[in-house]
């Protein structure tokens, strides 16, 4: 990530998954890009899947491809999609049931937004739309909100 993305990228927030990922990215200006990427931001990415890809594959002694699909990637055009995405990533564990508590799962940027420690997060970014102080608040809400709409559309209380 430190080698491949961020010279290309501001990370806002991310989930690792047994069988998936989030990422939430922002691509820096052409200007502030590396001469390498200046045409073809894009590469970047490529580079990091394949050097993650052959890493796995020579840690448990296997070849081939390591993804399954194509990524998806969706483009964020307003304020209200960033901030609801930022809690869609962090609550990810729970919806997809590996764990019951998003605060404590560690594979997620959820704890690095909470301690204040350095980071590679561009935590500063986020915070000019969702105080710092609220920050755990609202990811509860957000939480119970999508519970019950979920226990709405299910037919249950």
């Amino acid at each position: 990530m430190i080698k491949h993305i961020l010279p290309v990228a501001n990370v806002y927030a991310y989930c690792l998954l047994k069988n998936h990922f989030h990422f939430l990215i922002g691509i820096k200006e052409k200007e502030g890009l590396p001469n390498k990427y200046k045409e073809k931001p894009y590469l970047a990415f490529s580079n990091f899947f394949n050097a993650y890809t052959k890493s796995i594959n020579k840690m448990y002694s296997r070849t081939g491809s390591l993804f399954q699909e194509h990524l998806k990637r969706k483009r964020v055009e307003n304020e209200s999609y960033l901030i609801q995405l930022i809690a869609y990533i962090h609550l990810n564990p729970v919806k997809h049931e590996f764990t019951s508590d998003y605060k404590k799962y560690k594979y997620s940027s959820f704890q690095s937004y909470v301690s204040g420690k350095k980071s590679n997060l561009d935590r500063e970014f986020i915070f000019n739309y969702i105080n710092p102080e609220d920050f755990e608040y609202w990811h509860d809400e957000k939480r119970i909100e999508s519970e019950e709409l979920l226990n709405f559309l299910m037919g249950s209380e």
